[in-house]
């Protein structure tokens, strides 16, 4: 196996000047690939031999994170030094304030390189905790809830804290010449439960998040970067953050930069200015007085990692347990084995997909339900949460809480699973069963998928399950899959099964107006690789 050469470089930018002046040194996030692994797809194109199928073209391990989607969504919660105090602070601008610190502390929080997380497959949970300073608990559940198109939700509490977190991540992915996009679609709502005018539901923050970048996938080096506007934002108290994470320019700019305003939405009145790298120091301006601070020290501080239960006491179901052979491939640097691994459980979802759309049965999750939003609803505001967990948590005790969190499903070491969390697969609602099986999802054989099988399959939820059309391996569709066509031909043969990336879908589709910049053929930009 080829490897990787890690070439450290240090950084240049304003921030790591001043870490330099204080002792710190940071690093410019640069990983040095060796020549004849430039790119993704001369990584590719290296691998085919005459003959060779290219629906089974392995995916560099430089690609695949060895963890999955729901996993990763942890990195949020990992800085719980920055939480705990907040419902603490009585004074609502400078709460607001702290749960604004807490949103940007958890981003410098990343894996080496351009990485792209396992895609967590239908029903597929993962459950950690956190043993926190004072000696209390913080707990996590997660599912996915939905497979086409992708939905993680999940569900995190403090009940000494009196902190409780719901969110619903729903990415969707863009090809967007020599970059890829990952849009991070979704909420997260943060309740302090001890503040607000409601008792029963709290103080609430709503959380969205920046778009993510894999810049330098065809041509160039790869680089990471976050990209667009995120808010924070509390409508009882009437603050916004409005929070720029910026990427680098054609000409100017530096990596990893953010700017951005907290502002009274009532009157308008913008009260503090937010500026720095959010890999490295931020700082916080108030603009009242004019005084400046720092904000977040990323080059400081330590993430506390989540405990997870020992993979013998999982379920087959469960993020660590699914994708255990899976990981320790992509860890050991073996790229076959990791492909024949993850296509194992991917052709098992589709197997099971086909199977109950064949049987006309409802896929349902076993841990979340659908939020009761709308007017006069018990979780009006948030609708676009779509599930939450499905348990009433409102013990009159943090110690009665926990016994209800620990109820929904096994989370700490010998925790025993409670069978009436299964639940079993309900009918279709129409009653009817499909007149023939579904023809097999052909999403798998693309090396990276960029959205464009994401399509809700016929009367349900069973997307995977849906026929695909398949593509004609012998007429390039449009310029861009007729040039990569060209130059696999060149070093080997055709596969059979189709085109080796198909970005068919998402040419034939309006990029989005309001990104930064766009990627062409001509551009002479050099992107370099994310290393923490």
């Amino acid at each position: 196996m080829m490897g990787l050469v890690s070439g450290r470089k240090r950084a240049t930018s304003n921030a790591s000047s001043r870490s330099s002046n204080e002792g710190e040194t940071a690093e410019d996030d640069t990983l040095v690939v060796e020549p004849e692994q430039g790119n993704v797809l001369m990584h590719i194109i290296s691998q085919l031999r005459p003959g060779a199928d290219l629906s089974r073209v392995v995916l560099p391990t430089f690609i695949l994170e060895p963890r999955s989607m729901l996993e990763r969504i942890t990195n949020f919660m990992c800085h719980p030094e920055m939480l705990l105090p907040i419902p603490g602070v009585d004074d609502p601008v400078l709460r607001f304030l702290g749960v604004v610190k807490f949103y940007l502390s958890g981003w410098h929080i990343r894996p080496q390189g351009v990485k792209k997380p396992l895609n967590p497959i239908l029903g597929e949970i993962f459950t950690c905790y956190w043993d926190l300073p004072d000696n209390t608990r913080a707990y996590y559940i997660s599912e996915q809830t939905s497979h086409h198109p992708p939905k993680s939700s999940y569900f995190y509490m403090a009940p000494n804290h009196h902190i409780r977190v719901d969110g619903t991540l729903k990415p969707r992915s863009k090809f967007l010449g020599n970059s890829a996009a990952s849009l991070m679609e979704g909420t997260a709502i943060l309740t302090l439960l001890n503040r607000g005018k409601n008792p029963s539901k709290g103080e609430r923050y709503i959380l969205t998040q920046p778009n993510m970048y894999a810049r330098g996938i065809l041509f160039g080096k790869m680089k990471y970067e976050l990209g667009d506007h995120s808010f924070v934002r509390c409508p009882e108290l009437g603050l916004v953050a409005d929070i720029d994470f910026k990427t680098k320019g054609w000409v100017g700019g530096t990596y990893n930069a953010i700017g951005g305003t907290v502002k009274n939405e009532k009157t308008g009145e913008a009260l503090f200015e937010l500026s720095g790298l959010w890999s490295e120091e931020m700082f916080v301006k108030n603009l009242k007085t004019g005084h400046k601070e720092m904000f977040f020290n990323a080059l400081k501080s330590k993430p506390t990692p989540p405990k997870v239960r020992p993979i013998e006491e999982q379920d087959e179901r469960e993020s660590q347990k699914l994708w255990a052979k899976t990981i320790k491939a992509i860890k050991e640097r073996n790229h076959e084995a990791a492909t024949d691994e993850k296509t194992k459980i991917e052709d098992m979802q589709r197997d099971e997909a086909a199977i109950r759309a064949q049987d006309g049965v409802e896929w349902h999750p076993r841990l979340f339900r659908r939020v009761r939003g709308g007017p006069g609803g018990s979780e009006e505001g948030e609708e676009d949460l779509e599930w939450i967990i499905n348990a009433q948590i409102d013990g009159s005790s943090p110690q009665k809480q926990e016994e209800q969190i620990m109820a929904i499903y096994p989370i700490v070491k010998g925790q025993k699973a409670n069978s009436r969390n299964i639940i079993p697969p309900r009918g279709s609602s129409s009653g009817q069963q499909p007149t023939s099986k579904p023809a097999p999802d052909d999403s798998h054989n693309d090396l990276i998928d960029f959205g464009q099988h994401d399509k809700p399959a016929p009367g349900g939820q069973d997307a995977e399950a849906a026929q695909q059309a398949k593509p004609n391996p012998d007429t390039p569709r449009d310029k861009g899959e007729a040039e990569v066509q060209r130059m696999l031909h060149a070093t080997g043969s055709p596969a059979p099964e189709g085109p080796l990336i198909d970005f068919h879908e998402d040419l034939k589709k309006d990029l989005p107006r309001d990104l930064r910049r766009e990627d062409t053929g001509s551009s002479r930009d050099e992107f370099v690789d994310a290393l923490e």
